[in-house]
């Protein structure tokens, strides 16, 4: 009954996807980068003898989570073919020709017959679904081959499906899964509670994943000169919601600070309206890059008019504002903690560990409104060391989640060996 009703739902979406495809861009590279998926993909892997394995990510930021282990089993498997998909736009079309995978594609929709194709033109060893993504047909495709699947940087709340008296369909999901390794000691006892033991708390990857991206940061000339040795704030994917409440806050601001806004989307009539309403003064990264003269002692705002570069400026930053609390969810904000600086986000972060973390030991700051803001930003403006050290420290020593996914996959490698040779 409750497989009627999913597999209903998977081909309503997909009617809604087509019909917003006929005017929403990123319903129309949704649509369009399933078009004839089959034939592609089999004419990607045509002549390949390797074997494969499989990563899934919802999207962009998945994928990042997901990338210490992808590179992980590329360097200790190199042997193997490496397919990732994705189920969003943001994720693929971003990241479509990252070098560290041999195949990169949309997921098919999960319909029982996509699923039941995927896996037999695919043939993956070994399947890898990071933090959220449950799919239900094919898992059990996945599970009727016999391929170990693994689910790993996983989170689990009381209030989800799996734990619900009505929720046996959603647990089944879940028994699909040869192991699961979570990110908390909470996940671990909300499974147990529901017959699930094939389970390692082993950590989030993304820590280990910042930390390879603060190592390899960039050096950014520009933003270095815009500093100028003053009190720095980076405003990390901001959305309209979070300058609702930071512009106020910069037009009140008494004191020396410097501000680096990096818009969560590049919509050039969007950062004009900001500038607009920013009372002092602002320039635009690509006009300041054309004509450095544009930086002056008095300016303010340096607003970001590109994607790519916001990892690497947090370097530059005594403190950071993460935006899409107020409405679309958290972005990331162990790229901003891993530099060691107090972080303020909006009021809706009860879903993001990492955040519930820092807040508790005195590094993080939600706000929910302007008055807000400018009381707990003026507290941490005058002595901003100790929830530095603070957020520094909690990445520091939550490395190492990406070792334990690996110890994981060496008994599957070693399992799989030692059936060949039998």
């Amino acid at each position: 009954m409750f497989s009627g009703i999913y597999n209903t739902g998977i081909v309503t979406f997909q009617f809604l996807m087509r019909f917003a495809a006929q005017f929403n861009p990123k319903a129309r590279l949704w649509v369009e980068g399933r078009r004839n998926w089959a034939n592609e993909l089999t004419q990607k892997l045509a002549g390949n003898e390797a074997p494969i394995v499989w990563f899934h990510a919802a999207s962009l930021g998945e994928f990042e989570q997901g990338r210490p282990v992808i590179e992980a089993f590329r360097a200790q498997y190199p042997d193997y073919k490496i397919l990732v998909t994705f189920f969003s736009p943001s994720g693929y079309e971003v990241r479509k020709n990252y070098d560290g995978a041999d195949y990169i594609l949309y997921l098919p929709a999960d319909t029982a017959e996509n699923a039941r194709r995927f896996i037999q033109i695919v043939k993956p060893q070994l399947a890898f679904f990071i933090k959220y993504e449950f799919w239900y047909n094919y898992l059990h495709a996945l599970n009727t081959a016999h391929i170990p699947t693994i689910s790993f940087s996983a989170i689990f709340r009381p209030d989800q499906l799996f734990f619900k008296p009505y929720g046996g369909f959603y647990r089944t999901m879940l028994r699909y899964f040869n192991h699961i390794l979570v990110q908390n000691q909470e996940s671990v006892g909300l499974l147990k509670r529901i017959g699930i033991t094939n389970v390692t708390q082993a950590g989030d990857t993304r820590f280990d994943r910042v930390a390879e991206v603060a190592a390899a940061r960039k050096e950014i000339p520009l933003a270095a000169t815009f500093k100028n040795s003053h009190p720095l704030l980076v405003v990390g994917s901001a959305w309209p919601e979070d300058m609702a409440v930071l512009i106020p806050f910069l037009n009140t601001f008494d004191q020396p600070l410097k501000v680096i806004i990096a818009p969560h989307e590049i919509h050039d009539d969007e950062i004009e309206r900001w500038r607009l309403q920013l009372t002092k003064p602002s320039v635009r990264y690509s006009e300041a890059l054309a004509d450095p003269s544009l930086i002056q002692p008095f300016t303010q705002s340096l607003i970001i008019d590109n994607i790519g570069m916001l990892s690497s400026l947090y370097q530059y930053g005594e403190f950071a504002y993460i935006g899409g609390a107020f409405k679309q969810g958290l972005h990331n904000i162990l790229e901003a903690a891993t530099f060691g600086m107090p972080l303020f986000f909006g009021p809706e972060y009860d879903k993001f560990q990492e955040a519930i973390d820092l807040l508790r030991e005195g590094a993080a700051f939600p706000v929910g409104n302007v008055t807000e803001l400018i009381n707990s930003f003026s507290k941490q403006y005058s002595k901003p060391t100790k929830a530095a050290l603070i957020s520094r420290a909690y990445v520091q020593r939550n490395i190492g989640a990406t070792a334990q996914v690996m110890e994981v996959v060496k008994q599957f490698m070693n399992e799989r060996a030692k059936r060949e040779k039998s």
